[in-house]
């Protein structure tokens, strides 16, 4: 169970470290977006040279189919032409030379189309023609050698020869038109491909420019929007370095490594502003803490100097009073100095549940002793069920010490200053509104205050650092600062947490928590 994040939801994200996160990136095999847009490229272009092969092929194919088909109606002419002697042989006593003729004219046309022939009809079709053609030579030249002999032969041969002829030649007129009829219908077939085509290139043309679009969003616009979206987290002050999230490396995983070394040294320099402001609020703070000290330390004296002065002469029930009272006044000096230590010392931030009332407690009472030398009025107003907030409890402290002391140099003796806080109009947010009746900031300064370095304190009282870096450590949590102000009118800066979310809590609980004018404010 203490192994299981999820059983501590006010738990801080882990930020890893920015070695190992370089170490990830720098692990990845390198894929550059250059390398993978030649390939894209190389792949279309690989995919034009096949649709120009496979059309040259099929043009190939198409020219043969047009030969063929040259050669079969040229053949079917031939044929009929046979076919028609032969019936004036039959019915008028014709030559049949010319008969001949025309056949050895069709055996001439399919020895020459039988290259592309292997191609385009069937071995046994073909075969079939041969044979048909064959036999009707062979059977016109039985009719020649039998006109040759003068009728020496049986004169019944003759009706059974010209049957024969009939059906023969009959079968190579039917094949050769059933045939031309079929390429003919297969080539008008691969001219409609071929019409098509086109349009399948330009429907493909169109799916891969989509898939170039969607390559480019994925791989180039998507991690742009992603720096994109660091740069405006880089500018509210967070520096958590950026992950890989792919499983190679490009050119902005490069980009990626130097914007976290950036990060890593923006953090470094932020840490060194907050503790150089520290430093400042120290010694704003010492002039107070020097005078609360002055008191115990007096105590301390003058009561030693009586013990030491009068030890003989009291009883023991008054000697344990005045050692009793130099441990008071002792302790009451070490409390002092120890919350002065507990605010300079340097640290790593850490993330915990906090109560905004404590934070509060903390900083006034840090600013208690400038608050008696500034002679001026606080009023301070909490309600008693705040919701509680994620956060450094040391760096939110600093924020509002920073404030209370810019607020009582603002106004000076006699001034006012008020210190409230409640939820925000904003969900999900608490508020801390730090007012004063000081003289005010000129609308022409009011954008500059928040600017390292820009102070309107004289020279040597102020670094010009303290809004800058609370502004800093607030957005760090996740808030933000606003300021109002106006000459003569006073100033009020506005300080937005996120409120610590309770898991399970109902929109009604919500409300319940939420500050009430019937419930009483907690005294700070």
């Amino acid at each position: 169970m203490a192994d299981n994040p999820a059983a501590f939801p006010d738990a801080a994200p882990e930020v890893p470290d920015a070695s190992s996160v370089e170490r990830a990136f720098l692990r990845r095999p390198s894929i550059g977006i250059r390398a993978r847009l030649a390939l894209g490229f190389l792949s279309f272009i690989v995919f034009a040279v096949a649709v120009t092969v496979g059309a040259w092929i099929m043009l190939s194919r198409l020219e043969r189919r047009l030969r063929f088909l040259e050669v079969a109606d040229r053949y079917t002419m031939e044929i009929q032409q046979a076919r028609r002697f032969e019936k004036n042989y039959f019915l008028y006593g014709g030559n049949l030379q010319d008969v001949q003729e025309h056949i050895a004219n069709a055996r001439r046309l399919l020895v020459a189309v039988a290259p592309d022939a292997a191609e385009v009809v069937a071995s046994a079709e073909l075969g079939k023609m041969r044979d048909h053609l064959g036999r009707y030579e062979t059977l016109i030249a039985r009719l020649v050698a039998r006109d040759g002999a003068h009728a020496s032969a049986d004169r019944a041969e003759r009706p059974a020869i010209e049957a024969e002829l009939r059906d023969h030649g009959s079968q190579m007129v039917a094949f050769a038109l059933e045939l031309a009829e079929k390429e003919r219908a297969s080539v008008n077939a691969t001219l409609a491909l071929f019409k098509r085509l086109p349009v399948a290139f330009l429907a493909f043309l169109l799916m891969f420019s989509v898939v170039v679009a969607n390559f480019l969003a994925r791989q180039i616009v998507g991690p742009l929007s992603r720096l994109m979206a660091t740069t405006q987290r880089i500018a509210g002050g967070d520096f958590t370095p950026l992950m890989p999230l792919r499983w190679y490396r490009d050119e902005f995983s490069t980009f990626s490594v130097a914007l976290n070394t950036m990060m890593r040294e923006l953090a470094r320099r932020q840490e060194v502003l907050v503790q150089s402001h520290k430093l400042s609020a120290i010694g704003t703070l010492t002039s107070g803490v020097a005078h609360e000290l002055n008191n115990p330390i007096n105590n301390i004296t003058l009561t030693a100097e009586m013990l030491k002065e009068d030890y003989g002469s009291l009883a023991d029930e008054e000697r344990l009073d005045m050692v009793n009272d130099l441990v008071v006044q002792g302790a009451r000096a070490q409390k002092i100095v120890r919350n002065l230590l507990d605010f300079a010392r340097e640290g790593e931030i850490t993330t915990e549940r906090l109560d905004l009332v404590e934070v509060l407690r903390q900083a006034a009472s840090l600013a208690a002793n400038q608050i008696k030398l500034s002679g001026a009025k606080i009023a301070i107003d909490v309600p008693s069920n705040l919701p509680a907030i994620h956060g450094d409890r040391q760096s939110l402290s600093q924020v509002f010490v920073n404030l209370l002391l810019n607020a009582l140099d603002a106004v000076g003796k006699g001034g006012h200053v008020s210190i409230a806080a409640g939820t925000s109009r904003e969900p999900g947010y608490v508020q801390v509104v730090v007012s004063d009746d000081g003289r005010g900031i000129p609308a022409h300064v009011l954008p500059k205050v928040f600017d390292p370095f820009f102070t309107t304190k004289s020279r040597g009282k102020g670094t010009g650092l303290g809004l800058s870096v609370s502004l800093g450590i607030v957005r760090q949590h996740g808030g933000d600062i606003r300021v109002e102000s106006a000459p003569g009118r006073g100033s009020t800066f506005t300080v937005l947490l996120p409120a610590a979310m309770v898991p399970g809590l109902t929109e009604n609980d919500a409300q319940a928590t939420r500050p009430s004018a019937s419930k009483p404010s907690r005294p700070v």
